[in-house]
């Protein structure tokens, strides 16, 4: 049995065999109309979501499936103070499948190595979003017809961006990729993804300029300076505005540059640029819902085979020190052991969140 928690546990073959079946799913959806006939999807989203918790119900439905599960914290036994992992075990016994969002970094893993089927990390607190990226894989090699030799700028919330995270982790994959890292400096790439950048020897600089960048990119990435992920109301309040994609910038791109978002967004692309045909973010949402179609139907048949697969290795886990990510999901679920490994750079980093350890 294997579940996904980040884009690293799903192989280069694994992505492309997806994609594959995601376009066939798109051009011949009747052929996938009855594949889960009888199979329930429990999705358990903690905190508020749109996109991808109605993508990945509507891909169950769309394959035959039915739905269980909840859509704030508020209305789940959490509210009572239950532990993740004990939710992820009650779960287990009503459904075959499980999609869960979670604010606290590192609580699908959690969840994850306490459920007996399958899990999806719908996203978890600023860390990781490994469906968003299938999404945003499937959209850039549609609009470019590639997943090599591109120059792809992010632009944005690069700290608590989990999107952008995952989507660093899956392109530098492939070969020739470069990556321009486009934020305010307290809004950086945080170390541990910018570790794996580094480690991948793909090419990237740092800039806070978006005019400047625009012209060389392939691929521009926006997001969303999200505040729910401040601490510092004022520190939101000054960085909310920091970048706008107006037709006025576009004009500087190349004329099949692809926009892509996770989206919602607020301010951060205005919607006079709708209208541009290099806009995908749109087309992104139908490309989730195609990939989370084509990632429950291999989930469910990996599942026939109870054997438990494990997820991406890190290394060596070891058990002790201190997490110094106050939003890891060792602070909060109960008796759970910080767990860590031991990055290139020689510093502990936490199994669950990837932050330091000390």
């Amino acid at each position: 049995m294997k579940s996904v928690i980040d884009i690293l546990d799903l192989s280069v073959d694994e992505l492309y065999q997806m994609m594959d079946v995601a376009i066939d799913i798109d051009e011949h959806p009747e052929r996938y109309a009855h594949r889960c006939d009888g199979k329930k999807l429990a999705t358990l989203f903690f905190e508020p979501s749109t996109r991808t918790r109605l993508s990945h119900e509507a891909a169950m439905l769309e394959l035959g499936g039915s739905v269980i599960g909840f859509s704030g914290a508020q209305n789940s036994s959490a509210a009572k103070g239950e532990s993740v992992a004990d939710t992820a075990k009650t779960v287990s016994c009503y459904a075959d499948i499980i999609a869960m969002r979670h604010p606290v970094e590192g609580a699908s893993l959690v969840a994850a190595n306490n459920a007996s089927i399958p899990l999806i990390n719908a996203g978890d607190g600023g860390h990781c979003h490994p469906t968003q990226t299938l999404a945003d894989l499937l959209t850039i090699y549609r609009e470019k017809g590639t997943l090599s030799g591109l120059t792809i700028g992010m632009c944005g919330d690069l700290l608590y961006g989990r999107t952008v995270h995952s989507l660093i982790n899956a392109m530098t994959r492939y070969e020739g990729n470069k990556f321009v890292l486009i934020s305010p400096d307290e809004l950086a790439l945080p170390d541990y993804a910018l570790d794996a950048l580094e480690k991948s020897g793909a090419s990237y600089k740092v800039t806070t300029s978006l005019e400047d960048s625009i012209p060389e990119l392939d691929i521009l990435y926006m997001t969303r300076i999200q505040r729910e992920r401040f601490d510092d109301p004022d520190q939101y309040e000054r960085l909310k505005d920091s970048y706008s994609l107006t037709v006025e910038k576009m004009e500087l791109a190349k004329p099949d540059m692809a926009v892509l978002h996770p989206l919602p967004r607020v301010n951060e692309i205005s919607v006079k640029v709708d209208d541009d045909p290099r806009a995908c973010y749109f087309r992104q949402c139908l490309n989730g819902k195609l990939m989370r179609m084509a990632l429950i139907l291999k989930l469910l048949d990996e599942a026939k085979d109870k054997e438990h697969k494990g997820y991406w290795e890190k290394g060596e886990v070891r058990t002790g020190g201190l997490c110094t990510n106050h939003k890891c999901i060792t602070k909060t679920e109960q008796e759970l052991d910080v767990r860590y490994y031991i990055a290139d750079d020689g510093s502990r980093r936490c199994y669950y969140c990837d932050a330091v350890v000390e």
